[in-house]
């Protein structure tokens, strides 16, 4: 059903969240032709930004908050779109359609785009509550981590994940003795196969990060001065001396304020494939939005990716203006340790056999992930001209052979030729 008819020059469409998506879905909204007022709710004061460059070139201090601006404040002024940074809302009042603000104020609106992405999941132990242990979400957290990184300073890393391992990397560079702890058996172990993991493992370990896996994390002991954090205590009975502390053990959806106003919220705020809420005035875009995938992933899913968030906010933006929009596509996902690229497509869960072009000894090299014969995801290492072929192989569901995928000297354009069964 086309939202347009009901939408005029008169009409004010909400955004709550200034991320990335949510600035995405205001500019799109005007450049589909929407006359009336656009409003975007941001609560903190930077314009819309590119949050993966936090744990890599931005925390490494190579590139200044200013280039991590999505898009700059000109574009914004050219779609008529007004910003309302530093400002939270704090309920949705779906029956009167207006939105509580933190100080008091009220805002209409005609149509709500939720776009408040996630927040770094909490570790639940005694002692989490010590000064010097960080998360990783925003800028304001990177800024007050960077000071802390000097050489000789003990780091411990909660969490083998792409954050934890990123700013090992970052850390390790700068002369700190940096420990990972994860509670499985591997790095990664949610997204990758044992072999990607082991390389990287290996990588890590060899450029001196001390990585164990298998920990449970407990608590967090003082330090002398009684306020911060002095040692882990793990599972085990170990206890390692730490002198700050980074918790990367995942995000948590920003869906209580979605909750409070009773739409359906289920790991997520659900969302059909448009991006349609139960509530259907209302849309959720991004890290915070369980996504009716029915497209490409044939299932209901929140992915936590640039690219699928800007892809949603294409959808939603289509949607309220009353246009169509181009299918889900294959959700791709990148990440930039030491001189490595590490670039993914596809979901690899429920696999049954991988093939590996080229050699992870030689750092160049990527892993095939085949179900029912079909390519389903793909992780290549410094390989970008795979990875384009790879996005084609898993976007369209090509079958291929787990042999023919190995062998370099077959083509990966002359698999994409063949004709499918």
């Amino acid at each position: 059903m086309s939202d347009s008819t009901a939408l005029g020059a008169a009409s004010t469409i909400a955004i709550i969240g200034a991320g990335q998506a949510g600035g995405e879905v205001a500019t799109l909204l005007r450049q589909n032709r929407f006359e009336g007022r656009i409003m975007l709710f941001g609560d903190e004061p930077h314009l819309p930004y590119q949050r993966p460059p936090l744990s890599k070139a931005y925390l490494a201090g190579e590139i200044s908050a200013d280039a991590l601006i999505y898009k700059a404040a000109v574009a914004y002024e050219k779609a008529n779109v007004e910003l309302r940074l530093g400002v939270r809302v704090d309920e949705i009042d779906r029956k009167a359609k207006r939105l509580l603000l933190d100080g008091g104020e009220q805002a209409a609106y005609d149509r709500l785009v939720i776009a408040t992405g996630g927040r770094a999941r909490a570790i639940a132990v005694p002692g989490a509550d010590l000064r010097n242990i960080f998360y990783l979400r925003n800028i304001a957290d990177v800024d007050a981590l960077r000071p802390q990184l000097e050489a000789g300073r003990r780091l411990v890393i909660v969490g083998g994940g792409y954050v934890g391992l990123e700013v090992a990397a970052v850390a390790i560079k700068r002369g700190l003795a940096v420990t990972v702890l994860e509670g499985m058996s591997r790095v990664l172990a949610r997204v990758t196969a044992p072999e990607m993991s082991a390389f990287y493992e290996r990588v890590h370990r060899e450029a001196g990060v001390d990585i164990r896996t298998g920990v449970t994390v407990t608590g967090f002991e003082p330090g002398p001065d009684g306020a911060s954090v002095g040692a882990v205590q793990c599972g085990d009975g170990q206890t390692i001396g730490a002198d700050l502390v980074l918790i990367g053990i995942g995000l948590t959806p920003n869906s209580e304020l979605a909750e409070r106003a009773g739409l359906d919220v289920d790991g997520g705020v659900v969302v059909d494939d448009v991006g349609r809420t139960s509530d259907p005035d209302i849309y959720a875009i991004g890290d915070c939005a369980m996504h009716a995938n029915h497209g490409f992933l044939q299932r209901r899913i929140r992915l936590e990716s640039v690219p699928n968030a800007l892809e949603q906010a294409r959808a939603v933006a289509a949607a309220i203006t009353g246009k169509s929009s181009a299918p889900a596509a294959a959700p791709w996902f990148w990440s930039d340790q030491y001189e490595l690229k590490l670039q993914m497509v596809g979901l690899s869960d429920g696999y049954e056999k991988i093939a590996i072009r080229g050699t992870p000894e030689s750092s160049s090299f990527t892993v095939f992930y085949l179900k029912d014969g079909k390519v389903i995801a793909a992780d290549a290492v410094n390989r970008p001209g795979d990875f384009m072929a790879a996005k084609r192989l898993v976007g369209e569901r090509m079958s291929a052979a787990a042999e023919r995928l190995a062998d370099e000297t077959v083509l990966l354009k002359t698999l994409i030729a063949l004709p499918q069964p």
